[in-house]
This record gives structure tokens, C-alpha cells and sequence, in this order.
């Protein structure tokens, strides 16, 4: 029975993944249609799309020092689609900030960069997820061959700056900013000392 159990759980964890992963999106609308969204529902919109895009970004970054130390190679099966999701929340935070909250004023979008350079910072790590995703089939790792892993070095760029985005953007409190930052740090020395490790 519980062979079973495994067996349909290990076939089916993408689409519990997927599953999973639109709780946050689904919430947003039921908060929306019962006016649950607080005093600044845009604000409101952009935080949590921005937050989840960061947290897909280390559960996507955590798949590899979860093979290296464990052993199980499964978990690099989930990282593009982590990564692909991880991609969708952020396009949804920068289409809040975007449509909801400039109404796609270019003018009114570049005084805010200026005055703002956590907003610079995050529409910089949006950019580099863009070829990240383009190229995140299994055509275009072929077609890019060694290129491929290079240009997907990327993600650690974008694990900087989408941690300092909400070190900077936070005004007072910056206990959770900081865990995000103490978990990216954390899984690049996981990397590190597996290299480490390895060589002796």
C-alpha cells in the first residue's frame, strides 16, 4: 500500500507542484472579490507576486545542492519548472507595478527608477530572466549546446539582485529580506563546499 503511495506520489509531483503553486495566485482573487486586499490592494498585489517570484527563485536554486548532497538526481527534473514559475510570479510583479500601479505611464515609470533604485535593481533581474526562460527547453539547451549552462549562470546574478531589491525596498523591518539573503548565501556555500568536497 505504501509502495503504491510512493509510486503515484513520485508520478505526479510536477502536477502536485503546479498545484501548489497557483495557492498564491488563487488567494490574490479571493482577497480581491472579498475586498481582502487591505487599504492598498495594488501595493498589496505587488508584494505578494514579488514575493512569491523570490520564493520560487530559491526552492529553484536549492535544486541542486539537494542532488549534490543527497544523492537523488529527481530533483533536477523540477528546476525548469520551478524556474518557469518562478518567472511567472515575477511577470506578474513587474505587470502590477507595470499596468496596475503606473497605467503603463513611461514617463511617470522612469522618474521612479531614478528616485528608486530598488526599482532598477528589480526590473534589471525581471530582464535577466527573460533569455532564462526562452531558452529553458530542451530545443534550445540543444541548439545552445555549452553556451546553455553559461548564459544559465545568470540565475545567481539574479539571485543578488532580486535580494537586494527587497533589502532596499523594505524601509524598516529588514528581518525578512535578510532570511532571503541568509538562504541564497546559504545554498551558494552549499555549492561551494560540494566542489570542496569532491577535490578531496
Amino acid at each position: 500500500m505504501l509502495i503504491k503511495f510512493y509510486n503515484a506520489l513520485k508520478n505526479n509531483i510536477k502536477n502536485i507542484i503546479l498545484l501548489l503553486s497557483i495557492i498564491p495566485l488563487t488567494r490574490l482573487f479571493i482577497l480581491g472579490l472579498n475586498d481582502g486586499l487591505g487599504a492598498n490592494p495594488i501595493e498589496f498585489v505587488e508584494r505578494s507576486t514579488g514575493l512569491w517570484s523570490l520564493v520560487f527563485l530559491m526552492i529553484t536554486l536549492s535544486m541542486t545542492p539537494l542532488r549534490q548532497w543527497s544523492g537523488i538526481n529527481n530533483f533536477i527534473q523540477y528546476r525548469r519548472m520551478l524556474g518557469l514559475l518562478m518567472f511567472f510570479y515575477a511577470s506578474l510583479h513587474i505587470i502590477s507595478y507595470v499596468w496596475l500601479d503606473h497605467w503603463f505611464d513611461i514617463t511617470e515609470i522612469s522618474k521612479d527608477i531614478i528616485k528608486h533604485p530598488y526599482v532598477l535593481v528589480g526590473f534589471t533581474a525581471f530582464l535577466f530572466t527573460v533569455p532564462l526562460a526562452i531558452t529553458s527547453t530542451k530545443a534550445m539547451m540543444k541548439r545552445l549546446g555549452g553556451r546553455w549552462k553559461l548564459l544559465h549562470k545568470l540565475v545567481y546574478l539574479i539571485g543578488i539582485l532580486a535580494v537586494l531589491h527587497f533589502l532596499w525596498l523594505v524601509k524598516k523591518d529588514h528581518t525578512e529580506p535578510l532570511i532571503y539573503a541568509s538562504v541564497f548565501l546559504s545554498l551558494i556555500a552549499l555549492r561551494i563546499a560540494h566542489k570542496f568536497r569532491r577535490r578531496h
